[in-house]
């Protein structure tokens, strides 16, 4: 079995049960579209499985250590730079999502392609549903999309366009 194919095998088992807000759907429909769009964009197969992954360990009960155990460092250390790593200590939601931004920032291309994924497909499921929050959600991505600026250029240009920018 591939790594790509182990790694979204191993997020439908570890999303099952969650959906995405808003639409309803299993959860991994998201992470199967950030997986595709890293595909289309040229990504490595330890990038599509990160893309795969991003989420487990920031929603389910895997740890860094089972993505690790299961699909070796290099996929783990992706996946380790896509989560939030900023405590609800730091300060208001603000600051937090400021703070990951610069940390994102500073991230290797392959981690700022697979980001950018990310907001490309939030973007417009929280837009088109929660236009209050999409205000908030907006603003925190125009601050992160402008600083990712080593990940995919026309993923960046979508990225840019999905938020207004």
């Amino acid at each position: 079995m591939s790594l790509v194919d182990k790694a979204r095998i191993f997020a439908v088992e570890a999303h099952r049960g969650q959906e995405r807000k808003y639409t309803g759907q299993p959860y991994v429909v998201h992470t199967q579209e950030v997986a595709e769009i890293v595909r289309a964009a040229g990504g490595d197969p330890c990038m599509i499985a990160a893309a795969h992954l991003h989420d487990v360990v920031e929603d389910t009960g895997a740890s860094i250590e089972d993505v690790r155990d299961v699909f070796g460092p290099e996929v783990a250390r992706l996946v380790w730079d896509l989560t939030d790593q900023i405590p609800l200590s730091f300060g208001n939601r603000k600051a937090r999502k400021r703070a990951e931004s610069d940390r994102l920032a500073t991230c290797e291309s392959r981690v700022q392609t697979i980001k950018l994924a990310d907001i490309i497909s939030n973007t417009a499921s929280i837009a088109k549903h929660d236009p209050g929050f999409a205000r908030v959600y907006l603003e925190e991505m125009r601050y992160l999309v402008v600083r990712l600026t080593l990940g995919d250029p026309d993923l960046q240009d979508r990225a840019r366009q999905a938020v207004g920018l």
